[in-house]
């Protein structure tokens, strides 16, 4: 089983490549040193309720959720469904990361609670500098209970 260390950002995001880009934007800033990546929404949630590959991981909160809509076996919104429903996990903030710009994602987000809705931009560049300011603005300037 892998030992997890202390995490920052739990990044969910089933696509390699934006995981890839995702990393990369932020490691330019200094702040993907605690990151881990999780592949889809039941990796997630086995995450965050030490279950499964995760059971043995600390119990300490990441600073920060980067997580995406559309994702396989549990879509973005049903774990930020369980994030919100939970009381160590509420005050984490989460940021919706993904590439649907669908009116009723966006609603739903905010109404389940997400503190921000990025829609990935198609740009490399653009990319980069829309992570790097969501990782900046989220883990330095940001002042947050946790």
């Amino acid at each position: 089983m892998v030992e997890f260390k202390h995490v920052d950002i739990l990044l969910a995001e089933d696509s390699p490549s934006d995981a890839e880009m995702t990393i990369r934007a932020l490691r330019k800033r200094g702040l993907a040193n605690n990151l881990i990546w999780v592949k889809d929404g039941r990796e997630a949630l086995d995450f965050l309720q030490q279950t499964g590959e995760f059971s043995n991981r600390s119990s300490e909160i990441p600073k920060l959720i980067l997580l995406d809509i559309k994702m396989p076996r549990v879509d973005g919104t049903e774990v930020l469904r369980y994030i919100m429903s939970d009381e160590k996990l509420c005050a984490v903030p989460v940021v919706m990361l993904t590439s649907s710009a669908e009116d009723r994602d966006i609603i739903e987000s905010y109404k389940l609670g997400a503190n921000s809705y990025i829609v990935k931009p198609v740009d490399p560049e653009d990319f980069d500098r829309a992570v790097s300011e969501v990782g900046l603005y989220w883990m330095l300037v940001n002042k947050s209970s946790i």
